[in-house]
Order: structure tokens, then sequence, then C-alpha cells
């Protein structure tokens, strides 16, 4: 069983529409420059590389993993740990910017899984379109083919947290993925499992493992599935690359800290490769009904994203309110994909002056293209390429005293900053409706890519038409999710 992609669409668009002012008045103004701890980053990027998770576990045990702390739960919502990536797998290179070309190697791989699900979808090309289905045969766990490499075709993976499965729970790492809808984990027998921190997952030791019918809803909602003879439902995902997942689809329980969530719709997968460092699955918070999010019914969910290079922890939180500070925008939907979250941003500033960016740039058209999305497991920020060329200029003129360094993969401006502390630079500010302004920290944008002092602006080009606000950017603000509202919010420092 696999995927022939026959085509490649590369959504290219492009916005010719003026610039459309906005009164001052309307607008907040930020500082025009904020300070960067340079020298505070180049330890963090030398202690990284030496931090061993087995000498300091980063989750707790599952009944522990309820955060009673966080700063914006409420009484009645669920709440789980996030942990970096780096929190549980002891980085493997030898030097930070090997990790750094590592990371941004996943990131581009992303990147494209993501661009390419959204032509498919505008297209109005399913998956399922794209091979034949054969759903008379009846086949065992050994005849599930379809290698997945997660770590370089699903997503960069960078946030994990620990969930139980089963009855009684089997507990596991997984990546959480707004980016995802279908939840699965890794499920014995294997045909071919890749290793994992924790044992497999046994569904025959579960008392509330249950097979779903082709029939059902479920998996009909499926972008591809099969029949076994016995009319159960075989998943299969495919992660844009040719990659996939391929399993039972079934409803278990999960269990998230001392909170249990009955009958939820996930996979069961029997064949998989290469899948997140360790982790035993995914847990999709996408906006689609497979979602672990839509099938909680929740009304709002929220996270806040730890620095990469930590090993702190956070949440992610589902049904708390947005504190009265919240900077709020539009969320805003995609009637193609309805997995991801648009968001309503109409301009960018840099040192605290509006850049000439046409708001027609961040708007989606009516066939689906275009528009931004906030994702959590992409990394650096995408704009399309004129909008990208606009900030990178207004930047670089803004740095023009510090001293410039080559180019590191996709990062076009970099900066030699081996004999400084601490430098101040042009203040980045993202702008939504009704005046709302969100200003950056200088480390959401000026990144070490090393350990001897070279720092890069975090933006990159895209020649799509899907803009992307990755995670890097996101780094120690709470975002929620409103739901019921179509609101996004961001409450900086608050994980």
């Amino acid at each position: 069983m696999g995927f022939l992609f026959a085509l490649l669409f590369a959504g290219c668009f492009f916005f010719t529409a003026p610039f459309v002012g906005y009164s001052r008045s309307l607008l907040q103004t930020p500082q025009p420059t904020t300070a960067l701890d340079v020298a505070e980053a180049l330890v963090k990027t030398k202690n990284v590389l030496s931090f061993d998770p087995t000498k300091k576990p980063a989750f707790t045990p599952l009944d522990q993993s309820l955060s009673a702390s966080s700063p914006s739960s409420s009484p009645s919502s669920i709440s789980l740990q996030i942990h970096p990536r780096l929190s549980m797998h002891k980085s493997s290179h030898l030097d930070y910017k090997a990790l750094t070309l590592s990371r941004l190697q996943r990131d581009s791989a992303r990147v494209s899984s993501l661009v390419t699900r959204l032509n498919l979808a505008v297209n109005g090309i399913s998956r399922s379109d794209l091979k034949p289905l054969d759903t008379g045969l009846e086949f065992g766990p050994e005849d599930l083919e379809g290698p997945i490499v997660s770590g370089s075709s699903q997503g960069s993976g960078e946030y994990f947290s620990r969930v139980g499965i089963g009855k009684p729970p089997s507990q596991v790492y997984m990546v959480l993925d707004t980016g995802s809808d279908v939840n699965w984990v890794q499920c014995a027998p294997c045909a071919d499992c890749y290793q994992q921190s924790d044992p497999i997952f046994e569904p025959s030791l579960s008392s509330s493992y249950s097979p779903l019918k082709c029939d059902t809803q479920q998996c009909k909602y499926l972008d591809d599935s099969e029949c076994r003879n016995d009319r159960t439902c075989v998943y299969e995902v495919s992660y844009g690359d040719g990659s996939y997942t391929v399993g039972d689809f079934v409803t278990e329980t999960i269990t998230l800290g001392s909170d249990s969530v009955n009958n939820v719709a996930i996979g069961c997968g029997h064949n998989n490769e290469g899948l997140f460092v360790g982790a035993g699955g995914l847990l999709g918070l996408g906006g689609g009904p497979l979602s672990f999010t839509s099938q909680l019914n929740a009304s709002s969910f929220s996270y806040c994203l730890v620095d990469r290079d930590s090993d702190s922890a956070s949440t992610l939180e589902f049904d708390s309110s947005f504190p009265p500070n919240t900077i709020t925008a539009p969320l805003i939907r995609n009637h193609q994909l309805d997995t991801f979250y648009y968001l309503g941003l109409i301009g960018i500033s840099v040192g605290g002056e509006l850049l000439p960016i046409p708001e027609s740039a961040f708007q989606m058209d009516e066939s689906g293209n275009g528009g931004i999305i906030i994702d959590s497991g992409t990394a650096v920020t995408r704009l399309q390429s004129d909008t990208y060329n606009v900030l990178r200029d207004a930047f670089a003129k803004g740095t023009k005293n510090l001293p410039s360094a080559d180019s590191v993969a996709l990062f076009d401006t970099c900066y030699n900053l081996s004999t400084k502390s601490s430098v101040d630079v042009p203040t980045l500010s993202f702008h939504f409706p009704e005046g709302k302004v969100l200003p950056l920290p200088a480390k959401n944008y000026m990144i070490p890519v090393d350990s001897v002092g070279t720092f890069c602006f975090a933006f990159a080009p895209t020649s799509s038409s899907l803009s992307i606000i990755g995670n890097v950017q996101q780094q120690g603000t709470r975002v929620g999710f409103d739901l019921g509202n179509s609101r996004v919010g961001f409450v900086p420092n608050k994980c």
C-alpha cells in the first residue's frame, strides 16, 4: 500500500494590492528598540548540548502531570505539561551549529508538507485520489506497508507531553501538533515500529480498546481509509512527501494528568518508522473533526512554548479562559482545509514604524490560497517573498551598526556578535485589527546559530501563498485559541 504523488503543486501567489495606510491614532506604538541578551543566549547554546534528561527526568509521573499552578487554568480546565524536545532526548550533535542545521532541515521538510497539504485541498484532490483503494482484501499488520519519517517530514516534533493510552493507562510521550488532526500511537503487533522511550502500546491489555467500523462517522472523516473483511476501519495518514502511518482506527481512553477522556478516535499504528525521537505518537490539535481538541468538544485551548534550549516546562490547557490582558486577533478558518488556524494579521512594524505591506499579503482569497497560519510544529516564521524582503530590509537598515556575518542555511541576514554581551535591535511587532499590537522579544527573532556569537534574523521567505507563524516567534507567549468566539489570544511572558 502506498501513495504515488504524480503532481506537486507549487502554490505561488502574488499580491499587488496597494498599501492600505493605518491611522496612527488606532495603533499602539512599540518602543523603537529592544535589548538582546547575547551572553545569556550563548550560555544556553553550550548548556543544551550537555543536558542529560536521564539525570533530570523531564516528565513527572502520569498522575502528577496535571499542573495545579498553571498561570491561566481554571478549576474546570484540563492541563498537562509541555516539554521541549531536548528535555527528553540528549542531543547527538557535537556542536550547536550542527544542532541548528538539523533543526532547520526538519523545519523545511515540515513547511513543504503543510504547503503540499494545502495545495491538494485547494485543488480538490484527496489523498485517496492519488492511489487505488483495494477494499476487498483481508490483510494483517504485516501487510500494512509504508514508512513514516516524521522527524523529517511531519515536522520537528519540538514539543512533547506525557499521555496515557487505554485502561489502565499506558504512558507514552506524544508530540503536540496544531497542524494535524489524526491522533495516533504505535501499537503491537508491529510490522515495522521505530524505537520509542516506552514500551509499545499493547491493545490486548486495554479494556477500553474498540475497533471502529467502516460505516462510522469517525472512519468517514479520514482523508484516506480502507476496510478489512470484517468491516473494521484501517487508517492511512500521509505527511506530504509520500511517507505515512498505517494501522487500525479505533476508539480508546486518553488520560491527561488526572483527567480521562473516553471513546477518542485514534490510530493504532502497526507500521511506522523514525518518529519524533522516541515519542510514541502524535496528539492532533488541529481544527478538523478528528483532532483531540474537537473530540474533547473544547471551547478553547492554549499552550505556552518554552525556549527550545531550556529544560523547563509549561502547560497545554483546554477550556481555560483568556486573562484580561490578552492581545486578541481574529481566528479565521479555511473552507478548503479545516485543520489550520489562520490569523487575522494586518501589518508588521520594525522599530515602531509600520511597514508598507498591503493587507492582502496576509489574507486568504476565495479559493483558500494565501493567508497566514499559526503553527506549533513549524519553527521559523515563513512570509511570502515580497513581504519577507520588505521586513528583512527594514530590519537590516536598523542594524547597520552591527557587524555582519555570512548567511546560514535559510537565514540570509546574520551578525557576528562574538564581542558583544548585549545589543539593541529594532523592535518587531505584529499588528492586528482594533489597534492590537504584539511586540516580540528580541530573542524570538534574533537567534544564535552557533556557540561563538553568530546570530541570525529568524524569519524566512516562501514561494508559497501560505505564510506561517512558527514556534520560535511564539516562545514565552501563551497562545490561546477561543474556538467558540473565533479569536486567537496572546499573553506575553506567561509560561
